[in-house]
């Protein structure tokens, strides 16, 4: 018998001590996640008959239908626990940073002995320094260039020093703009040394390297190298116009980030001015969503704690429009994760409350010119999802993953897997396969196979996964979809029911219809085709899931195709595989030399035994017996 949850009995039960609380609804998703300092107290509150805690709220509480704890050993735990619930769950009533987009980073990798100074727009948990986050990615390439040029950094990925003198330098050392660290021609303290001040560019010191350019280019100059000298000059000159940038904003030098937000119904917009050793370097916004009659405060905590949850950097201050709740546990948060303190200030007078009103002010102006696209964009994306799931009669769909099958007659036979989430592409995820087990033309079956083996390997993943405890996120295969999509009508979907009852698996099936024309025409979904308005979103979004689904399939097929056509005729000698083929290669220049090589030539290459050169001799002279 099913055990009925009695929400005032479990009430009586929660303790009076520091946890995160999660509401779910009588479908039993999760609709809310909260932390608290005492979880009696404020779990209690929710239920009182005036809540009076506004009309989002109330609503909620008349969806809860149940309701579980997990209790912490501080508020700060609490703090951190809430956050990676509210990330994996998105729950319909918390607020949310809607994370569609990441900011580039310029990362320096420290861990590596002669490190580099990359592009990245993720932190991984590595020896790396990180600098941003920077509003355009452009600005950061062109930055990243400049700095390999005015220090000579290497730009390749060699695993050096292992790797030393493998190959020959590459063109960067000829022109100058690498100090060939893979051939041995600096040394490590030296090396160091040029990261050293290229740290110091970063962190926005160009004194000491205008003051240095400029005196490489007068002595050049004196040499008599003009060419050099104008490298210095152009050098010097890219160095100015970058730190002409920067717009001075505090004398103080210190990071700062300003955060202020507009909100207008449903949407909410927060920008932020990046200010770093006391300059302006950039300016972004975000997207909040969920905020109906949520005061501005708690927009403004709510992106504090999701938006530094996920930045690798975290400035010395934080200026914000209005005051928020919890200040000392959100400072003491972010003063952990910078290993350094961190303020949280609402400033009143002077410049930094001027900036902060400038803030605002971009923030309105961002919400009124993009409410009309952001809407446009959610009809496309998500919108069209919910179409979808509401045509099939599905509660929720989130993640979709659409399947199809490329060969020509039977040649080199693949499947292609694109996922789609909240309605857009996430590459990251798109799989390839290569059909092992099905030789000719059957659709069918390199369908079966290509399902079989990716819900086999994610399944193997999530036990692995949670044997070690890990999240799904790391794995390749372990998030299974809400809804799959098969490129074809009726045999298709019964080819993916089939595999999905073989695994004991149970994920809607849903075939993508095409007419004579090979356009999209409509679904089959329980043993019937379900029409859609063809001006539709969900219609659209179909359509571009499809076509995705066939073009990624199409081009692994003819790289496949391809590969397999650049044949060498030396792969048809026993004994002469890759590494000896390049050897040959790389010594005679062409088939038409090795042909007309003796054996002792052959034999001279170091990676060709006398015995193999013998084999490559014969096969190209098998007519004369008479030849050594």
């Amino acid at each position: 018998m099913e055990q009925i949850f009695d929400v005032q009995e479990e009430l009586k039960k929660l303790p009076n001590c520091p946890g995160v609380y999660i509401m779910r609804d009588d479908k039993d998703n999760i609709i809310y996640v909260g932390k608290a300092i005492n979880l009696h107290s404020r779990v209690r509150s929710y239920f009182r008959k005036n809540i009076g805690r506004g009309p989002q709220i109330d609503k909620m509480v008349t969806l809860i239908s149940r309701f579980e704890y997990i209790v912490t050993d501080s508020e700060l735990e609490a703090l951190v626990l809430e956050n990676n619930l509210i990330k994996e769950h998105s729950p319909k009533y918390n607020t949310l940073l809607k994370d569609d987009k990441t900011y580039p980073y310029i990362k320096v990798t420290m861990g590596e002995v002669y490190p580099r100074v990359v592009f990245s727009r993720q932190m991984k948990k590595d020896k790396s320094r990180y600098f941003g986050p920077y509003t355009s990615a452009a600005a950061v390439k062109d930055t990243i260039d400049l700095i390999n040029k005015l220090y000579q950094l290497r730009t390749c990925n060699k695993s050096l020093p292992k790797e030393c003198g493998n190959d020959r330098a590459c063109l960067n050392y000829h022109i100058k703009q690498c100090t060939a660290p893979c051939q041995g021609n600096i040394s490590k303290e030296q090396y160091q040394e040029q990261v050293r001040k290229a740290l110091e560019f970063l962190n926005g010191s160009y004194q000491e390297t205008l003051k240095e350019l400029e005196q490489k280019m007068q002595e050049a100059a004196e040499r008599l190298e003009f060419e050099e000298a104008v490298r210095y000059r152009d050098l010097y000159n890219s160095v100015k116009q970058i730190a002409s940038k920067q717009k001075i904003t505090d004398s103080d030098g210190e990071d700062k980030d300003i955060i202020a937000l507009a909100v207008e119904d449903k949407d909410a917009v927060v920008q932020v001015f990046f200010i770093r050793d006391g300059k302006l370097i950039g300016r972004e916004h975000f997207y909040m969503t969920h905020v109906s009659y949520t005061p501005k405060k708690q927009i403004l905590l709510d992106f504090v704690k999701q938006f530094y949850a996920g930045t690798p950097f975290i400035p010395r201050e934080l200026m914000l429009q209005e005051e928020i709740e919890d200040v000392e546990v959100i400072e003491q948060w972010l003063t952990r994760r910078r290993g350094g303190r961190v303020y949280i200030k609402v400033p009143k007078i002077g410049t930094k409350e001027k900036l902060v009103e400038l803030a605002a002010k971009n923030a309105a102006l961002v919400l009124s010119q993009d409410k009309e696209r952001i809407r446009r964009e959610e009809g496309r994306t998500i919108g069209a999802v919910k179409e979808i799931a509401n045509l099939l009669g599905l509660a929720q769909v989130s993640r979709m993953e659409a399947y199809d099958i490329s060969n020509i007659s039977g040649f080199a036979n693949v499947g292609s897997m694109v996922v789609y989430e909240k309605g857009k592409p996430k590459r990251s995820d798109y799989r390839k396969f290569r059909i092992k087990t099905v030789s000719g033309p059957d659709d069918y079956a390199c369908m079966k196979e290509v399902l079989t083996r990716r819900f086999l390997h994610g399944m193997e993943e999530q036990k692995i996964f949670e044997n070690k405890e890990l999240e799904k996120e790391f794995g390749s295969f372990t998030k299974f979809p809400d809804l799959l999509l098969m490129d074809g009508g009726k045999g298709q979907v019964n080819i993916a029911l089939q595999v999905l009852d073989e695994l004991r698996l149970n994920i809607p099936v849903c075939g993508m219809v095409k007419d004579d024309n090979h356009n999209t025409r409509g679904l089959y979904f329980n043993n019937e085709e379900i029409k859609i308005e063809r001006n539709s979103e969900g219609f659209k979004l179909i359509t571009r899931i499809q076509d995705e689904a066939h073009r990624f399939a199409i081009e692994y097929h003819r790289s496949l195709r391809s590969k397999s056509q650049v044949k060498s005729v030396l792969d048809e000698i026993p004994g002469v595989g890759p590494s000896r083929r390049k050897a040959l290669m790389r010594c005679f220049k062409s088939i038409e030399e090795i042909k007309n090589a003796d054996v002792t030539a052959l034999a001279g290459v170091d990676e060709i035994p006398e015995n193999v050169a013998k084999g490559i001799y014969q096969f190209f002279h098998s007519d004369d017996s008479n030849q050594p």
